[in-house]
């Protein structure tokens, strides 16, 4: 888990981190900031003001209250007070909230930390398109190493560049690099030369070659007698002050620029030299160099010579002890990236000096190697616990020294110590089970530390441990408990959460239900009161104005993840019609992030974080998460503790109090429903109530509680039960949906569209107002809530199906759909959403949509072709200036196009046939894509298309066949499952397509029965897959069963297994009439599984008159074939088989 660090401090100031305006007006308003305020809350506002005028206007009001110089020093360490300090795309400064290991929740909408490894998670599981500005600032493929560079849209902390640079100056007295005249960087300006944004137009790489001499081209080798040359020493230092401005036009070439001088071999030295050495130059411009310097090392490692790491790694570890904290921190990252790529067995000397200055009496200096260490701790555990120097292992030398450290007289030691020693914990060292009873204790000696930072990590090591080695926390829980209550009740939040974490840890082990249950009176009241909304919360939400009519930031808006377009059984959309889709009870958003990220709590508690505007996991969604968690493990027996401290806060005049019980009320909805049931004739009339509450914030969380018993308002046993319960809720619901508050909207829109999944079609006597309101929206939302309103639309059409064909509701919902259509351009990300919705609403409408479908469907071949295009174009530019275009689009036009096909059906052929460019060529490219979503949804349209126009595709089979049967495997990998799932669907569809009196298909029979097989009897295959496989491998049989049927004995018994639960309908008579037929041929590979097929037959409801004749010809012709021996075989079968062949076939 991971956890995105905090300022430690809770100043004026400190509560309005992270609004930019809310700081500007305190500023403008008189307030002034402390030191602490200086030092934590102005950069992390900035990391959180992307590219946005407002940032520009805080650093103005920041200059007017506190000066130009309180801006120079503002970098700050990850370790101590906000987060890693990373680079824009020039190299310029920027403030991030930086990951540390934690056992904090990686919330689907929770501000996700910048690593490489969750880097596509960030803000909701959505992941958008990727930051540019220079090859240097390309993601990292491994998963262990902080990408700093994914967050690089930040604007920089402008700094005042010193009049003069002196770049005669000598190495500190820690270093033994004497002065030495060498060539480095050549022919630049004179030093002060002052640059426009012209001056860095981009520069090929033979010029700059031209233009910059490499220092290896005057010495045999790089050591330790390197100097830079004054000319290239002041123009890198110059592009390091200009590389902090603000205009991102200057950011641009000025990443080009850099981009082309890092080909220059000792380009690493001269940022080295630039952090170390240049006493004269301002830290801030000092930092750049090095955080450049970090980058370089962990993109372009490839680029540095052996001679220049070795004077890298010479350089770097004397200034750990710099006294200028943003150089020792900068420092300490250069380090643990060195040592990170290089590995410890290829830096030994280097993990030997950090252990050596851990003992340091130069407490500056012991404070960065124990920084450093505790990054490369979190960036390569496992390396470390595996490194063998000369028959010792590391590891056995530093556990000891981190826990003797966790007692050091400097808490930023202890704190570093503890950091180190957790990340051990986490992945189950062996080293540190060694010595788990000696850490322990130190753990209890330091429970009561001055330092909130260190009783943080404290907390964080006893959840740790609660998860890895219970037994060992076991015999002191009494303890430990009350340590936890009291520290998830700290004034300081970062305490607070990670104490948090260990009730939320306790309640997911089942191993550990029995030794939770004592706590319970006591835990449940401590995490309500976590849920209620602090000070620092309401500040950052904002007032309780009416906010409709005001533009979206642009930072507001989150950007979407999109998976592919997955073919739907029958049997599942028969699900989604009789009153959920496909029994989820989730929206489609939902059930998109439940696939992002499976281990997460709750995807509805997701859509109550996104309400609440908080973009953090904090210490009330955590508490949240813990109530739930505990609800669904023990029940009635938590709710009858918590009832009366709901009723006290439902019914509380205080409005904070009220919030949090209605979202306890929520949170507890799935594992208290059986005892709540009986209180829901009183509360959800409270809710509906509720609605109308003055306070945005209780109406916003009301929707989503009443959204999460949605399904007991939607359960109607009785006309009453409707009109009490469901009628005022779906009223109350689309009021909020028309909202003036933009967060209600939101809360209101998802609530109702969980509605719109729990109600089906009982939606159907309802569906004018209910179109009237939705449409009504869209001219009233911002840019943000219209991406929720797109799917709640496309939600009520997956929900109510061919009900919406009415021409009075075509003409309601496809004006405004058709005005947005077309006021987007091709590259809008916003079309993406608008493009799944009107998927969905094209299947619901089917041939009502065809007056709107020639401009639809050209226009989402243009946007697969251009696409395709693009990304071939970008394909065949080096791999370091590729910028490959953002595969969604491809995705959601593939998903339309599919929509159309299945909604127009046979109407959809001259749509196909006078595409231009031609649809069924570009469809070829699709299903060989790179991407596997892309695959998913061309492999979807593929079948849509056979069903649909078949004389059309049957050409274009002999190239895509070979394909799509490649894409079948028994074992896919996680991506490839749907890719498989559709593709394994769409060989039945064309199977049923060529018929029986087609030989073409015979050639490609073997091949996907070999496929097939191994798929259906894998126990590792998924549901759906094998279902899929089954259909398909019966459809096969139906055409060619001559070619099937010799391995009827393979397959029988899986193959019923596989489809006798799924509900009655076409697909799964094709493929029991494929079964018949083949049976038919072969008999006696039937006879092994003879059981298993009467067990399948009886499970039919009501088969068709074909099929039911097929079976009875079949049951008939084993009875003849038996002779005495069938009723001998008979009284082998369970007895419910026995008669129920008795009563329909007389058997």
């Amino acid at each position: 888990m991971v956890q995105v660090r905090k300022a430690q401090h809770h100043s004026t100031f400190a509560a309005a981190n992270g609004h930019l305006d809310i700081v500007r007006i305190l500023l403008e308003a008189g307030a002034r900031p402390a030191a602490a305020d200086k030092e934590a809350v102005l950069p992390e506002a900035l990391a959180l003001g992307n590219g946005h005028t407002e940032c520009a206007n805080l650093i103005r009001s920041w200059i007017s209250a506190y000066g130009s110089n309180g801006l120079a020093g503002m970098v700050e360490s990850r370790d101590t007070v906000s987060g890693d300090v990373t680079l824009g795309p020039a190299g310029y400064i920027r403030y991030a909230a930086s990951a540390t290991p934690s056992t904090a929740r990686n919330n689907k909408s929770s501000s996700q930390t910048l690593s490489a490894s969750n880097a596509s998670k960030v803000a909701g599981s959505r992941s958008g398109p990727t930051s540019k500005g220079g090859s240097i600032f390309k993601t990292s493929s491994n998963p262990n190493l902080r990408n700093d560079a994914a967050s690089f849209a930040t604007p920089p902390l402008p700094v005042a560049s010193p009049a003069s640079l002196t770049s005669s100056q000598s190495m500190s007295s820690s270093s033994a690099y004497p002065t030495a005249i060498s060539s480095g960087l050549g022919a630049f300006p004179s030093a002060g030369t002052s640059y426009d944004s012209s001056d860095y137009a981009a520069t090929s790489t033979a010029s700059a070659q031209a233009r910059f001499t490499s220092v290896s081209a005057a010495v045999p080798a790089m050591s330790s007698n390197w100097q830079p040359s004054q000319e290239g020493l002041t123009e890198l230092v110059q592009l390091f002050r200009d590389s902090q401005s603000p205009q991102m036009h200057v950011q641009e070439r000025i990443a080009q620029r850099l981009d082309t001088v890092g080909q220059i071999p000792d380009y690493a030295n001269y940022c080295v030299f630039t952090l170390t050495s240049l006493t004269t130059e301002d830290l801030a411009t000092r930092s750049v160099a090095g955080l450049i310097l970090k980058n370089h090392i962990l993109f372009h490692n490839d680029l540095i010579s052996p001679e220049s790491f070795e004077y890298v790694k010479q350089a770097i570890i004397p200034a750990l002890s710099l006294p200028e904290d943003m150089l020792r921190r900068t420092a300490t990252q250069v380090v643990s990236m060195l040592m990170t790529i290089l590995t410890p067995q290829g830096w030994p000397e280097g993990l030997s000096k950090l252990g050596e200055l851990m003992a340091s009496q130069n407490i500056d200096e012991a404070e960065g190697a124990f920084s450093s260490l505790a990054k490369i701790c979190e960036d390569i555990p496992r390396e470390l616990e595996l490194c063998e120097l000369n028959g010792v292992k590391p590891i056995d030398i530093l556990i000891p020294k981190f826990i003797q450290a966790t007692q050091h007289n400097d808490p930023r030691l202890r704190m570093h110590a503890l950091n180190c020693l957790n990340q051990f914990v986490q992945i189950g060292s062996a080293a540190l089970q060694n010595h788990i009873d000696t850490f322990l204790a130190a753990l209890f000696k330091r429970a009561s530390d001055e330092s909130a930072n260190v009783r943080r990590y404290v907390c964080q090591a006893l959840v740790l441990i609660l998860g890895v080695r219970p037994d060992k926390l076991i015999p002191e829980m009494d303890n430990v408990v009350e340590y936890m209550l009291y520290s998830t009740q700290d004034k300081d939040d970062d305490v607070s959460l990670e104490a948090c974490e260990f009730w939320l840890q306790f309640a997911e082990e089942p191993s550990l239900k029995d030794k939770l249950r004592p706590y319970l009176s006591r835990v449940a009241p401590v995490l309500l009161k976590g849920m209620v909304y602090n000070e620092l919360d309401l500040l950052m939400l904002g007032g309780d104005e009416d906010d409709a009519a005001v533009p979206d930031r642009a930072e507001d808006i989150k950007p979407r993840h999109y998976g592919g377009g997955t073919h739907r059984n029958e049997h599942l959309d028969d699900a989604a019609a009789n009153g959920g889709a496909s029994g989820t009870g989730k929206s489609r958003a939902a059930i998109e992030a439940q696939d992002d990220d499976e281990d997460d709590y709750d995807e509805d508690e997701d859509d109550e974080e996104e309400d609440d505007g908080i973009s953090d996991w904090n210490l009330r969604k955590c508490s949240a998460a813990a109530l739930d968690v505990m609800a669904v493990n023990f029940g009635d027996e938590l709710l009858e503790i918590l009832l009366p401290y709901l009723k006290e806060r439902l019914f509380s005049q205080d409005w904070l109090q009220r919030e949090c019980g209605i979202l306890a009320l929520g949170a507890i909805a799935e594992g208290c429903i059986a005892g709540i049931q009986p209180h829901l004739p009183t509360l959800v009339p409270f809710l509906i109530n509720s609605l109308k509450d003055s306070k945005p914030l209780v109406r916003s969380i009301t929707c989503w509680t009443l959204g999460r018993y949605s399904s007991w308002c939607v359960a109607a046993e009785t006309p009453e039960h409707q009109q009490q319960f469901f009628v005022p809720a779906m009223e109350g619901l689309l009021n909020m949906v028309l909202d003036n508050n933009k967060r209600v909207q939101e809360a209101g829109c998802s609530a109702f569209a969980t509605l719109e999944e729990e109600a089906g079609r009982n939606l159907e006597p309802f569906l004018e107002p209910v179109l009237k309101t939705l449409v009504f929206a869209f001219d009233k939302y911002q840019q943000k809530n219209l991406l929720i309103l797109y799917d709640a639309l496309g939600t009520l059409a997956d929900s109510v199906g061919s009900a919406l064909n009415r021409p009075e509701y075509v003409e309601i919902v496809m004006p405004p759909l058709i005005a947005k259509w077309q006021g987007l351009h091709d590259t809008d990300p916003d079309l993406i959403p608008l493009l799944e919705c009107m998927s969905s609403v094209t299947i619901a409408v089917g041939p009502g949509f065809l007056p709107y479908s020639p401009p639809v469907f050209q226009r989402c071949v243009g946007i697969v072709h251009d696409n395709l295009a693009a990304a071939e174009a970008e394909s065949q530019k080096p791999a370091m200036e590729q910028d490959i275009p953002d595969r969604t689009f491809i995705i959601v036009a593939l998903d339309l196009l599919s929509g159309l096909t299945q909604g127009l059906n046979t109407a959809v052929r001259d749509l196909v046939a006078g595409s231009q460019p031609s649809l069924l060529p570009l469809l070829g490219h699709c299903i060989t894509n790179v991407e596997a979503p892309v695959r998913q949804s061309a492999y979807a349209l593929l079948g849509d298309l056979a069903i649909s126009c078949f004389d059309l595709l049957k050409p274009f089979l002999p190239q895509l066949m070979p394909e799509l049967i490649r894409q079948i495997e028994p074992e896919p990998k996680m991506e490839n499952v749907s890719v498989c799932n559709n593709a394994a669907w769409a060989a039945g569809e064309i199977a049923l397509q060529y018929g029986s009196s087609d030989p073409e298909l015979a050639q490609w029979v073997e091949e996907l029965v070999k496929r097939l097989v191994p798929v259906l009897l894998s126990t590792k295959s998924v549901k759906s897959l094998s279902e899929n496989a089954a259909v398909t491998i019966g459809r096969l049989g139906l055409v060619q069963p001559g070619l099937v049927a010799p391995h009827l004995h393979v397959f029988i018994e899986s193959w019923c297994q596989a489809l006798w639960d799924i509900k009655d309908n076409d697909e799964k008579d094709s493929a029991f009439r494929g079964l018949c037929e083949m049976i038919q041929v072969n008999p006696n590979g039937a006879a092994k599984g003879f059981v298993y097929f009467c067990n399948a037959v009886v499970r039919w409801s009501t088969p068709s008159a074909e099929l039911n004749e097929m079976f009875g010809k079949i049951l008939t012709g084993f009875r003849e074939m038996s002779g005495d021996q069938w009723e001998v075989q008979k009284q082998q079968f369970p007895p419910v088989i026995v008669q129920r062949l008795a009563d329909r076939y007389g058997l």
